[in-house]
């Protein structure tokens, strides 16, 4: 905490976390790896002030609370395209072939996976010649990625990574250089660039936390491991629900249920709020806490993020099963 962030210790923590994360995404080397301040809705704006200024206008794929909000964020800097129409409930992906995409857009904007909904994409979007912008915030090392159909990647810390405070952004070469003359010294992805992300004083006991993160990922086998470990568990969730026969609903399509954040009601499709209240009760009675839904969409939410074991998932299941088998009509 106390280093001075140009200090040659620091420096070698800094740099060291940096390639880390190269190896871990293979990351090539046409692509600058920037570590930046603002947390994703920072980026929100940081994306639009870097790269809409190139034509002006930018295509959005809605299909979440998150996704939204960007949308919202980025009409304030140029023209906003809703690839798909707007929807009351978020609970699908709509196939490609029905995405209305302009030509002339600066960039192709989704999120990868929705936190609050639950929401999270099976495929890569196609959009030849125009740059796709992905928030991996929440899933962001929990599945191997090809760097290279992405223009831009961006990943608040705060979910698989690190602590919050701080955001990975993965931006091929070609697309820096386009900043709005509005866009401040500290969202710049140019001058971050330029200056190894160091052009301000950055977050430093964040970055060396990230770091051990990195080796933690790599000591345990790797972004294909958790891919691994995601699935394992999730299925374990899942599994729960179908086998307590609709006692818990999940109103999420079943090729773009989330392996990070599992959404559910208990009693019916709609919710039953003393059941719920139940449930999380007796789920922090055994040690099981912050399952309760956004407060947007209510309900029970289990976030599946790489530290968690497969062990833990397991003993949320087992909690599921025995709390279905109790309260079952």
């Amino acid at each position: 905490m106390e280093m001075s962030h140009r200090s040659p210790e620091y420096l070698s923590i800094h740099t060291e976390t940096i390639q880390s994360l190269r190896e871990l995404l293979n990351v090539p080397q046409n692509y600058k790896i920037l570590l930046m301040q603002s947390g994703g809705t920072g980026m929100f704006a940081a994306v639009c002030m870097n790269l809409m200024g190139r034509t002006g206008e930018a295509d959005y794929v809605v299909t979440g609370s998150w996704s939204a909000k960007a949308a919202k964020e980025a009409a304030q800097y140029g023209e906003v395209n809703m690839v798909i129409p707007k929807t009351a409930k978020y609970t699908s992906v709509p196939s490609q072939d029905t995405w209305k995409v302009s030509p002339n857009a600066s960039y192709v904007y989704y999120c990868d996976n929705e936190t609050v909904d639950g929401v999270e994409f099976n495929f890569v979007p196609d959009v030849p010649g125009i740059p796709l912008v992905c928030d991996m915030s929440s899933n962001f090392l929990s599945r191997p990625v090809d760097v290279t159909k992405f223009g831009v990647i961006f990943a608040g810390a705060q979910k698989n990574i690190g602590p919050a405070g701080i955001v990975v952004v993965i931006i091929r070469e070609d697309l820096l250089g386009f900043q709005m003359k509005i866009t401040p010294s500290v969202l710049d992805f140019s001058i971050a660039a330029k200056n190894d992300s160091i052009y301000n004083t950055p977050p430093t006991l964040i970055i060396y936390i990230m770091g051990k993160v990195f080796a933690w990922i790599k000591k345990h086998g790797g972004v294909n491991a958790m891919y691994e470990n995601s699935i394992k568990k999730s299925s374990l969730i899942y599994n729960a629900m179908i086998n307590a026969k609709g006692f818990y609903h999940c109103p999420v399509d079943q090729p773009v249920r989330s392996r990070m954040n599992v959404p559910f009601r208990v009693g019916s499709e709609t919710g039953n709020d003393s059941l719920e209240q139940e449930f999380l009760k007796a789920a922090k009675a055994e040690g099981m806490i912050q399952l309760k839904g956004h407060r947007s969409v209510g309900g029970i939410r289990a976030s599946l993020y790489n530290a968690i074991t497969i062990a833990e998932a397991e003993k949320l299941a087992t909690f599921m099963e025995k709390f279905f088998n109790n309260n079952k009509v």
